[in-house]
Parts: C-alpha cells; structure tokens; sequence
C-alpha cells in the first residue's frame, strides 16, 4: 500500500536563486555577480544591461533574450549556461508569469477566434505532433510547463499564507453544459460565493460547469443581478462550438461588467512581454484571486474556447500535469457537478489522494444533483466505502450530496 510521500516531496520550494523580474535581476546585477543564480524569462534585450565586468560562473540563463548572439556566447565563454528561446514558437520557452484573459483572446478584435494568441498557439501545437511531438517541439513544451509550475508557485504562495491550504476549493463538472442553463447558474453562484468567502476558485479552465465558476468568482463584489444579466448576455451563444460568437460573448460581459486586472508583468501578448517596469506580485496583491481565481486549461483541449474569467490562468501543454496540478491545490474540497467520463475520472483520481493522503489532508467533496450522482451516475455509493477503508480511517463523512448551491457553500466554509 503506497504511503504518504515526505512532506518536503509536495510542498512548493521557495528558491532564492531563482530571478524572474527585471527589478530584481537589475538588483542582483549591482553588486557584481549573478554567480548561480538561474534567471528566467527576461527581456534582456530591451534597455540592455551591461554584463561584461560582471560574474556568471554557474548562472543559468533560461528561456531570456539578449541584445544579440555575441552577448548569450559571452556568458558562455564566461561560465554560464544559456538555454536560449527556442525560435519559430509562438509561445514563451520559460513564461515567467501566469497568462491572463487578455494574453489568450489577443488578436481576436483583429482576426476572430482564428487570430486568437490561445488559438494560434492550439494550431502549433497540432502541426507538431500534438500530444506526441517531436524531439524539438517537446523540449519547447515542458520548458514553457516548468515556467507555468514556477509562476503558479509564484502566484498562489501570497494567497496560501494568508488563507492557508484548505482555502483552495476546486469546481469540476461537464464542459458541454450550456451558458444560461440551470446547471451553469448554479455553477456561477457557487464561485461567487465561494469567493465572497475567501475562497479561492480552481477550475480546469474550460467551457460549462468550469467557465460559469470563474464568472461567479469574476463578479463575486457586484450585485447578484448583474451575474444575472451576465448570464443572459452568454446565453445568447450558449454553445462553445460556436467559437467566435462564444468568445465575443465573453469579451463583451468582461467590457460591460468587469475592470481588467493589472497585467502581471510589463504590457503586450505573453510570448514578447516584459517584467522589466514591474515586481513579482507582491504579498498583498491578491486582486486576481478575488476577480475569477484561478483556471488551469490544456492546449490539449485546444478545440475548446478559452475560458476568460479566471483572474490568472495557468495553460500547460501537459494534461496530466494539469490534472494532477488542480487536484494538489484543491485542500478546501471539491464540487462535482454533473458531468460525464472525465468529472468521473478526477472524481477517483482526487479519491485516490485523499484515501492515500498524498497530499494532506482534504477538504469536503461536494456531489451537486443528488439524483444524477446516486441514480444517473452512482459514483457516491462506490467512493462512500472505499474512503472509509482509508488509512487515515473513516473519511466518508466528507462526501455530501445536495441540490443546492448554497448549501454547497456551507459545506465547503464550515470551520
């Protein structure tokens, strides 16, 4: 029987000698020496600095551009290591920060759902073996994955020291329930109160039950009537097949009801930006995680519109990264919501963490619909005695099923 990995295992590392802003590059430069440090993602060809009086031995340069070839062999003569851009990508080799809906729907006012970042990149991905590429294009993909791993970190370790792990509430369910059904609203009020109550809102970042749970966390300080109305202006192309329509729909609900957060570093679509007129996000910077949370998509499901209320979005290549990413966040619980073959998949895969306490100890799981998940789809009556044969001891108590949004929301902030 596996046993809990050390804790040392699955904690996220804090690494001082990892340098991923331009402020604090610019800051270690000064005193002299970049000695084994590893600097990710950085524009170091836009106001060039000077490194030729200054230590490399061992400093790893990842994923940076620099002012010209001589400036990257330099450091190389010097003792660094450079693992430069990959050219001919439209994405970053080593992103230094989380996406947002911006960077993802850039260049749809111009080229329609076609000429979107996210789907330009899709296309990529596709013409390159897609889940199985080739030599090249892999090495690309789990370097541009290790930079969404490091920036996720980034992201959520302000949130977890103020809030604690157990604030970290994940929403599953069906990708194809359509925007303005009553599955999708209830969805929209279980992120908006989950937010309300400090909660941070993880989804998988696709279409249905995933896009309605950030759009409730998106409006979570407004009016409950303007969820509303946001959900009748979705509901006008209720079908993410409808690409175009779909994703206007959403940019139009973010012009009319929402503010843009402050972008994450520097200004531009996230292959060319620059971190170098902003700091990592601050201790106190937590705006994103109020406005939409938190939704980790896969260009492995590329044929599915972006979903574009999540405050911050972290897109991997790497589904399974992705999945288990969600589940390991997720301490604060689970809702499913009705959904088929791939809600009941990270039904059992979240059960197996639980039961074999992978990560630490769980949070509530909440079954929305009773009838579908104890009739349509009895999931319930199998997972109810394989976690009370758990370990850890008797951990059915944490299943609830209900039928109301709100009583989800009791569930989940139960001290």
């Amino acid at each position: 029987m596996p046993s809990p990995p050390p804790a040392d295992v699955i904690e996220p590392h804090i690494c001082t000698d990892e340098v991923e802003t331009r402020a604090e590059f610019d800051r270690r430069l000064a005193t002299g020496s970049l000695a084994g440090l590893t600097v990710q993602g950085l524009r170091l060809d836009l106001d060039p600095p000077d490194l030729t009086g200054v230590t490399v031995a061992g400093t790893l340069f990842v994923g940076c551009r620099f002012a010209s070839r001589e400036v990257g062999a330099d450091l190389v003569r010097r003792g660094a290591n450079v693992v430069p851009p990959f050219s001919g990508l439209p994405y970053p080799t080593q992103p230094s920060h989380l996406y947002t809906p911006e960077d993802l729907a850039a260049g749809f006012a111009d080229g329609g759902f076609e000429g979107m970042y996210d789907t330009r990149v899709y296309a990529h991905f596709r013409a390159h073996g897609g889940a199985l590429p080739d030599v090249r294009e892999a090495l690309g993909q789990r370097l541009h994955d290790h930079g969404v791993d490091n920036a996720l970190a980034d992201a959520t370790r302000a949130w977890l020291a103020t809030h604690g792990p157990q604030s970290v509430v994940g929403i599953m369910g069906g990708h194809a329930v359509p925007r303005g059904s009553t599955p999708y609203r209830m969805a929209a009020v279980l992120g908006r109160e989950l937010a309300r109550a400090d909660r941070l809102v993880v989804t998988g970042g696709g279409p249905g039950v995933m896009e309605a749970a950030n759009l409730g966390a998106y409006l979570a300080l407004r009016p409950p009537a303007d969820l509303d109305a946001a959900i009748d202006l979705l509901a006008q192309a209720p079908d993410f097949t409808d690409h175009d329509r779909y994703t206007a729909a959403a940019l139009r609900v973010r012009e009319l009801f929402g503010a843009a957060l402050p972008p994450p570093g520097g200004t531009g679509d996230a292959s060319s930006r620059s971190r170098a007129d902003s700091v990592a996000l601050a201790a106190g910077d937590l705006d994103w995680a109020r406005s939409g949370g938190l939704a980790i998509p896969t260009w492995l499901y590329g044929h599915e519109p972006a979903n574009l209320f999540a405050g911050r979005i972290a897109k991997y290549f790497s589904n399974a990264i992705r999945e288990d990413t969600i589940l390991r966040l997720a301490r604060g619980g689970i809702v499913f919501a009705p959904g088929r073959a791939g809600t009941v998949q990270e039904v059992f895969q979240a059960a197996t963490k639980t039961y074999y306490g992978t990560d630490g100890a769980s949070g509530a799981y909440v079954f929305l619909d009773r009838a579908y998940w104890t009739r349509e789809l009895p999931v319930e009556s199998l997972l109810r005695p394989l976690l009370s044969a758990s370990p850890f001891g008797d951990l059915s108590p944490t299943i609830h099923l209900t039928d109301d949004a709100h009583e989800a929301v009791r569930l989940l902030t139960a001290a």
